[in-house]
Parts: structure tokens; C-alpha cells; sequence
């Protein structure tokens, strides 16, 4: 049986790349740091913003937390209008709660509530985790593990879906079922993208 539906946010409910980017970028461009090289690119989609702030400063504490003195004061509603929200994403995950709990678990901190409003996604979820909770980022299980408590589901009840392999490996810790979307994710368990969501979750629980 399966009673709850996890989902991560950037790179499954939406395409984050672009807006990722940008943001990061100017909290560069703030402190006068250069932008974001490819690697740092494609790891600023699944990594928390602490651990983007880190991996650029190399253990350089005070580089550290004049990225966070600005990220915590800088405006990030602007780079949402980048953000590219799955086609029919709120009638999509409407259609799921006749059926399941759904969660959502991300490594995003302070913008999450923001953004769940803005891409017209409140009141869709049961239980909510996220960097915000000041747990560990993924891939440590925390997050995932404080959404199961949240939603008040024992893991082996509950499947999360995710884009990346820190994403698969946070599920894989937490003791809950998985499933990939998209190539950053491969697994026996994967799908192209959220339309082919619905079929998978019948193949794998309806049985």
C-alpha cells in the first residue's frame, strides 16, 4: 500500500536551471566573486544554498557568511518568474490527493514557502521539509525523514521522487521507496518526466 507521494522541487515539480543560475549569480556579482563555472551550475539545481556557498569558498568561513549575509537579505521573489513549473502541475497533483498524502521535500530553505504560493501550489500539501527546518541538506536523510514524520507515514508507505542522485540516496537512507525523473537520476525506478508519474505508481503499487 502506499499512502504518501513525496516530491522533490527544482528539476521535478519545476525547471529551476535558469532561475538557479541567476540567483546565484548576482549574490556572486554582490560580493564581487565570479559566476558560477558549469560544475557549480549543474550542482546549484539539488544542492541547499549552504552547500553551493561552501563548495565555491573551499573552507573559507568568512567568504561563507558574507554569501549568506546577502542571500538572506537580497530579494529572491524576481528570479521565480524563471522558474519553468511542469505543464498542469496543480490540476496533476490536485488529481493525486484524491488518492494519496503528497509531501514535499527539498533542499530549498527560505524560498519554499514563497514559492509554493507564487507557482500556485498552496494548500496541495500535507506535510512540508525543507533546508528551512535546519536539519542536514540531502543526501543525509533528514528531510526526507522529517516529511514522513510530518505526514504522519511509516517509510515503507511512502515513495519520494526525485531528479538527482542525492536525491535517490536521501530516499534510500530514509528506508522509503523511489522513483527518478529524468536523466540526473537513473534507477530501475525512472520516468521522463511527471506526465508518466501516475502509470509508474500503479505498476509499482496497484499490484
Amino acid at each position: 500500500m502506499l499512502d504518501l507521494v513525496m516530491f522533490d522541487a527544482d528539476g521535478v515539480l519545476f525547471d529551476s536551471s535558469e532561475s538557479n543560475v541567476a540567483y546565484y549569480n548576482e549574490i556572486f556579482r554582490i560580493i564581487g566573486e565570479p559566476p558560477l563555472d558549469p560544475d557549480e551550475e549543474r550542482a546549484c539545481i539539488f544542492f541547499a544554498a549552504l552547500q553551493v556557498f561552501e563548495a565555491r569558498a573551499k573552507g573559507d568561513t568568512a567568504r561563507v557568511e558574507r554569501m549568506r549575509e546577502v542571500a538572506r537579505t537580497m530579494d529572491s521573489t524576481p528570479f521565480f518568474r524563471l522558474l519553468r513549473p511542469y505543464p498542469g502541475l496543480r490540476a496533476m497533483l490536485l488529481e493525486f490527493k484524491r488518492q494519496y498524502r503528497l509531501g514535499l521535500a527539498t533542499n530549498r530553505s527560505a524560498t519554499i514557502p514563497a514559492i509554493i504560493d507564487y507557482i500556485g501550489l498552496s494548500g496541495i500539501f500535507d506535510a512540508v521539509a525543507s533546508a528551512k527546518d535546519k536539519v542536514r541538506p540531502k543526501p543525509a536523510p533528514d528531510i526526507v525523514q522529517l516529511c514522513l514524520e510530518r505526514a504522519g507515514v511509516g517509510a515503507d508507505r511512502a515513495v519520494y521522487i526525485g531528479d538527482s542522485d542525492t536525491d535517490r540516496i536521501a530516499a534510500e537512507e530514509a528506508g522509503t521507496h523511489f522513483i527518478g525523473v529524468g536523466k540526473r537520476a537513473p534507477h530501475f525506478h525512472q520516468i521522463e518526466h511527471l506526465g508518466q508519474l501516475p502509470e509508474k505508481l500503479r505498476e509499482l503499487f496497484e499490484r
